[in-house]
Formats: structure tokens, sequence, C-alpha cells
């Protein structure tokens, strides 16, 4: 954690069972002050309800939790300094973007005709729109009209289901930067998402949950090694002469469509074949994987689909 500053989550042994089914068993989860951490799984892995627990809408059945510094025992008993949706924001449908943040504002004892609210419409890009009925409202500007809700409180942590769901570009791009604000700020932001390159664009660490369980949690960049082996896709000036160089790489394999250069290696086995493409003329106009690091960490962590090309079909 960061110098003497308490962290902004530290979970040990967490478990919450709904019936017969385990929906968290036995997490640990640490968030350190001013990080964007990712927390992502397949369906019914157990975010939601984790991040319910950090929100203080539910209680563990055991373990320990403290958020901000301030442990956490019964629900409704998050501390202050805390904001953020699951399931999506609450709002009500009959009023305006404005009047919904001046109720939240009146609730929680901010002055609902000061600046703050002007500033957060403005943040997530919702001015044109402030004086619209939220009735109508897309479900990406929901998102972003929960998230200027959440920025009226000035929390220190930051707690969102999805917030790039329904998003287009633009809305995206105001999101994602109204969030590296708050962590250069200071504030710790835990996101959960289905996007991969949304995570991956925004947190520095993450959390993998599969079954209830953390599989895999820490610095995202750890998930991308020399020592992990990902498809590539690559687009040339020479296709065919450059499948015959890469037929001749040590430790590459060719996969895929026999109509798109599609190679499997580790990063040394890629950099041996872009050196000897350059070296036979061919020259190289595109490199990417086709599956992203974090999304082929996500698929082998969670025993899902194998990694790689053939493994495109059928993805969510």
């Amino acid at each position: 954690m960061d110098g003497d500053r308490p962290g902004a989550v530290r979970a040990r042994g967490i478990t919450k069972t709904f019936g017969d089914v385990v929906a968290l068993d036995g997490i640990a989860l640490d968030v350190a002050p001013g990080r964007i951490h990712g927390l992502v799984g397949p369906n019914g892995a157990g975010k939601t309800t984790l991040l319910g627990l950090l929100l203080g809408l539910a209680v563990a059945d055991s373990g320990s939790l403290e958020i901000l510094g301030a442990p956490v025992g019964r629900a409704l008993a998050a501390p202050e300094g805390v904001a953020g949706f699951v399931d999506g924001p609450g709002l009500y449908p009959s009023l305006t973007a404005r009047q919904n943040l001046a109720a939240l504002a009146t609730l929680h004892g901010r002055d609902a005709k000061g600046p703050a609210i002007d500033d957060a419409l403005a943040r997530t890009g919702l001015t044109d729109v402030a004086d619209d009925r939220t009735r109508g409202f897309s479900l990406g500007m929901r998102q972003r009209l929960g998230l200027a809700a959440a920025l009226l409180t000035e929390p220190r942590l930051l707690v969102l289901d999805e917030p790039a769901n329904g998003l287009d570009p633009a809305g995206k791009r105001h999101v994602h930067q109204v969030l590296t604000e708050l962590a250069a700020d200071g504030t710790s932001v835990v996101l959960s998402s289905h996007r991969m390159d949304d995570v991956e664009a925004l947190c520095s660490e993450v959390t993998i949950l599969a079954t209830g369980r953390v599989v895999y949690s820490g610095p995202l960049s750890e998930l991308a090694t020399d020592r992990q082996e990902l498809d590539y896709r690559l687009v040339t000036s020479d296709p065919a002469a450059a499948r015959r160089v890469a037929a001749d790489v040590p430790e590459l394999r060719l996969v895929g469509d026999p109509a798109t250069l599609v190679v499997r290696a580790r990063v040394p086995a890629l950099d041996d074949l872009v050196t000897r493409l350059v070296k036979a003329g061919v020259a190289l106009r595109e490199l990417a994987p086709v599956v992203s690091p974090l999304e082929a960490a996500f698929l082998a962590l969670t025993d899902r689909s194998p990694v790689g090309a053939e493994a495109q079909e059928g993805r969510s």
C-alpha cells in the first residue's frame, strides 16, 4: 500500500452464500489508494456480489473486510467516501438529469443548486441533456449519469459495475478520462467489465474470478510476459513470402485459416520472425495479437475456450 495511507480495500477470506449457491469462496482482495483495479470473470463468477459487499449492500458470511481503513461488519455500513453502483444506477425516470443529481445532493446534505452538479454533468458529457427526463435516456447515458451522481459525493473509493456498458466512443472517452483523473487525484476505483480493452486501457491491477474464487490478482503487466504463447495476426506486402519465412522460424507455428497469416509464438520467436521478414524484403504493415494478453489469461485461468485463432468463435 502507499506509505502510511490505509488501503482502499483489504479483504481476507470473504465468503458469501445464497442458499446452496456459493457466490464467494475465500476471497482476498487488496486495492491501493489512487489505483484503478479491474474485476473480471465469467457470468456467475461472483463479481456483482463482491461489488455489492464493497458498497455495503450486503454483508459477508465470514472473513474480514476493511474499506478506507475501517472494518465493515454489517449491511448498509459502508464508510463515508464510498460511492458507485451495481446492476446499473438507480434513477428517477420522471426527473431530468439535473433534477436527479439535485435530489441526490439534497439526500447527502449538499448544495442542490451549486456548481458541483453542473461540473458533474460536464465531466460526464451530459450537459446538453441535463434538462431532459431520464426516462428517455439510453443505457450509456444512464451509466454516465450514474457516474455523475457518484462524483457528487467526492468519493475516495468508487465502485462501478460495467461503467462502459452501452457507451458510444465519445461517451467511453468521457468515462475513461474521468476515471483516470480521479485516480490521479488519489481516488481508488474498482470496476467490473466484460470488455477486456477497457480493463487494459484503464487498470493497473486486475483480479480474475472464477466460480467465486480468485484465480489471479496482481499487476496487469504480469499477465503479458515473454513466456506466454499467443496467436498474432500479420498483414504484409507479400503474404505468400511471409508464410514461407514464418514456416522456417523455430518455436513458431502457423495456425488458423490459410488465407490469413496467423502465427502462434512467444515474444522471442515473434521477434525472430520480424527480423527475418525485414531481411527478406517483406514489409510488415500490421502485427497484433488475435487475443489480448489479458483475454488470453482470462480464458486460460477460467478454463474457457482454448486461446488462439480457433478460439474466436463463441467468445463472449
